[in-house]
């Protein structure tokens, strides 16, 4: 079977590849590049090892319009975007279909730390499960997708590299946004917008001080200093009023949430279901719950045991034991 692999040159999607070829498959690379020269150079490099071809697509204009402006729209809402939730269907797997389309591929693969089984996805191992971040990719892509990492560990992926003699079985995880190598959200958003002034920090409808920018806070973010000898945190960020709301951090905890733009992976249920749901790209807190439709596209949540700060803009994704159900973006 030919399969076209999202390439990155790491050590992930090396291992992919190899895994893929000790199938008997026939891999084609496919490298989105939106860095520089040297990473553009270390996927060659490790193409050329592996023995893949490699194509080279520039995306920078379409991340640019599907992912980094949105971004940056959102963070001005008073929103917490997730950039790898909305880059997956839109840019990522898109590019990846295509290819495969053009070179008559069965198949694409990418090294996302999750199942693809039967046109259904499911989470990957507990240590480093990445199906979160899948919670939008349409059925049609769903169908025609490999993870071969979906049964492994990071460790026990490295140790394949290792025995598999790769030359990045030893390079470091990217873990940043990868469009903000540096971290600096500010920065960033500085040279693409005008930024929100300062405003006032509220709880309890008590003005408490002066935020530095609403771009600069989250919901759940811990505000340094006590009140009345208690911590607070961010609970709702208001940028039409250009205001931040503070909590204690029992307030923070919420039983009911509410999802927009919901992405189903399942026939959409005509009836509330049971399920457990995910607020947050997090190991720990997935709480079993009650998900129904409601007006407006939406999905309401009922949760049987309350979630941490729920901030808009993250996404809700929904599972049914080890099964991705879908997701939307918290409002």
């Amino acid at each position: 079977m030919k399969v076209v692999l999202g390439f990155s040159g790491g050590v992930d999607s090396a291992v992919c590849a190899r895994l893929l070829q000790r199938q008997g498959h026939e891999v084609q690379g496919l490298y989105l590049d939106n860095a520089g020269e040297k990473e553009r150079a270390d996927a060659l490099g490790a193409a050329a090892c592996l023995g893949i071809p490699l194509t080279v697509r520039d995306v920078k204009r379409e991340l640019e319009e599907t992912v980094c402006r949105p971004f940056t729209a959102a963070y001005l809402r008073g929103e917490t975007p997730n950039p790898c939730v909305l880059c997956n269907p839109a840019m990522k797997f898109r590019n990846l279909l295509a290819l495969a389309d053009g070179l008559g591929a069965e198949a694409i693969a990418t090294g996302h730390y999750a199942r693809a089984e039967n046109g259904a996805l499911y989470k990957g191992m507990p240590a480093n499960d990445q199906s979160y971040m899948l919670c939008r990719l349409t059925r049609a892509q769903v169908s025609r997708l490999v993870l071969p990492l979906g049964r492994f560990e990071k460790t026990q992926v490295r140790a394949m590299a290792e025995d598999f003699g790769l030359p990045v079985a030893n390079k470091p995880d990217s873990m940043e946004i990868c469009f903000i190598p540096d971290k600096d959200y500010a920065g960033w958003l500085a040279g693409r917008a005008q930024l929100p002034p300062p405003g006032d920090f509220v709880l309890h409808g008590r003005v408490l001080g002066r935020h530095g920018g609403i771009h600069r806070y989250t919901v759940g973010q811990r505000i340094p200093g006590l009140v009345d000898g208690r911590k607070v945190y961010v609970s709702r960020i208001d940028a039409g009023e250009n205001r931040i709301e503070l909590a204690l951090w029992e307030e923070l905890f919420k039983t009911e949430v509410t999802a927009r733009d919901f992405n189903w992976l399942i026939d959409p249920p005509a009836q509330p279901i049971r399920a457990s749901v995910r607020v947050r790209h997090t190991k720990w807190e997935n709480p079993p719950c009650t998900a129904w439709a409601a007006e407006d596209g939406l999905v309401k949540i009922r949760c049987d045991e309350p979630v941490r700060a729920p901030a808009a803009g993250q996404s809700a994704v929904l599972y049914d034991g080890d099964l991705l159900l879908g997701g939307g973006f918290i409002v």
